[in-house]
C-alpha cells in the first residue's frame, strides 16, 4: 500500500516548540479535570455511536478510535453519505491495551471494506493512583512507546485478517498544558506507528502532520492564557484545535474529516450494481393511476 499523506519535514521543528513550550508551563488546565481512567464511556447519546442501518450496495467502513475520532465520525459519516455505511464502535476506544481487549466485539459479524484506526493519546497519558489525570512527577504512563509498538502491531495483525483495506491515523498534537499529558509525546508513539505499519505495509493518514502545521501557523499560547480548571479558553480565529486541550474546534473536526474521508475514497471499493428503489407513491395514487376527479354529487 502507499501512504496516503505526504510526511511533513518539520517534525523535528514542531517537536522543538511543543517542547519548549511546555516546559513553562505547570498548569494542566482542560474540561476535563476529573476524568477516570479509561474515558471510554461517553455520552450514550454522542452521535458517533448512532445506529447505522446499513444499505446493502453500499461498502462498510469502520472508524476505530478515541474522542478524537468521535469528534470527526458524524461529519466522515455525512460527506460519505451514499458512498458508505460509516460505523464507530459504541464508545471511546481509549489505549491500545482496550484494544487488544475489545477489537472482535468491535468487529462484530460485519463485512468491512475500510477499517481507518488510530490508538495513541490513551497510552501516552499519565495516570495517578486513583486513575485519574496527573503530571508525570506523580503518576505513570499508561503504555510507554515500546509496549504502545507491541500493542498497536498485534492490532494491525489481527485488523488484516478481516481483510479490509486498513489506514492508520497518526495521533494528533498534544498542546502544552493539556492534562495528564506531555506536548510532544505524541511525536515518539508516531514514529513507533510508522515503523509499524511500514513493516506492515498499512496506509498511514498523517492527522498530526495537518494539524501540527496548521497550528504552527499562530503564534504559541502563553502560560497566561490557560483556564482555571475545569474551564475552557476561547479558540482563536483560525486555531482549529482547542487551546491547552487534545480536542479540536468545530472547524478542526471538519478538517479533520476531509483528510479522513479523502484517504478512505482512494481505497473504497464501488458501490455494487443494484436496483434503485421505486419513488414514493403520490397520496390517492394506485398503481400509477390517479383517482377521477370528483362529480357534482361528490364535492
Amino acid at each position: 500500500m502507499i501512504f496516503c499523506m505526504k510526511r511533513f519535514s518539520f517534525h523535528g521543528l514542531t517537536a522543538a516548540v511543543f517542547l519548549a513550550v511546555a516546559a513553562s508551563f505547570n498548569v494542566f488546565a482542560q474540561d476535563q479535570a476529573t476524568a477516570s481512567a479509561t474515558d471510554t464511556n461517553a455520552a450514550a447519546a454522542d452521535p458517533a455511536f448512532e445506529d447505522v442501518a446499513d444499505v446493502p450496495w453500499l461498502p462498510n467502513v469502520l472508524l476505530i478510535g478515541d474522542s478524537i475520532s468521535m469528534g470527526y465520525t458524524p461529519d466522515v459519516r455525512a460527506k460519505l453519505a451514499d458512498r458508505a455505511n460509516v460505523h464507530h464502535p459504541a464508545e471511546n476506544c481509549g489505549a491500545t491495551e482496550r484494544g487488544l481487549e475489545k477489537l472482535d466485539a468491535w468487529l462484530g459479524t460485519n463485512h468491512w471494506d475500510v477499517i481507518h484506526f488510530n490508538f495513541g493519546l490513551h497510552d501516552l497519558k499519565y495516570l495517578d493512583a486513583q486513575g485519574k489525570y496527573t503530571d508525570p512527577e506523580n503518576g505513570r504512563q499508561v503504555a510507554a512507546p515500546d509496549v504502545y509498538g507491541q500493542n498497536l502491531r498485534m492490532i494491525t495483525l489481527r485488523l488484516q485478517k478481516t481483510g479490509a483495506k486498513l489506514i492508520f491515523a497518526t495521533t494528533t498534537p498534544v498542546p502544552p498544558g493539556a492534562l495528564g499529558r506531555v506536548a510532544g509525546d505524541e511525536l515518539h508513539y508516531n514514529d513507533m506507528a510508522k515503523a509499524v505499519m511500514t513493516e506492515l505495509n498499512v496506509a498511514v493518514d498523517d492527522l498530526g502532520g495537518y494539524v501540527a502545521a496548521q497550528q504552527l501557523k499562530l503564534p504559541p499560547r502563553p502560560a497566561s492564557e490557560a483556564p482555571p480548571a475545569g474551564e475552557k479558553a476561547k479558540a482563536r480565529p483560525g486555531e482549529i484545535q482547542q487551546p491547552f486541550n487534545v480536542h479540536f474546534t468545530p472547524e478542526g473536526y471538519d478538517q479533520l474529516s476531509d483528510m479522513v474521508v479523502t484517504n478512505i475514497l482512494r481505497v473504497l471499493p464501488p458501490v455494487k450494481p443494484h436496483t434503485p428503489p421505486p419513488p414514493p407513491k403520490k397520496p390517492g395514487v394506485k398503481d400509477g393511476v390517479p383517482p377521477p376527479p370528483p362529480d357534482a354529487f361528490h364535492t
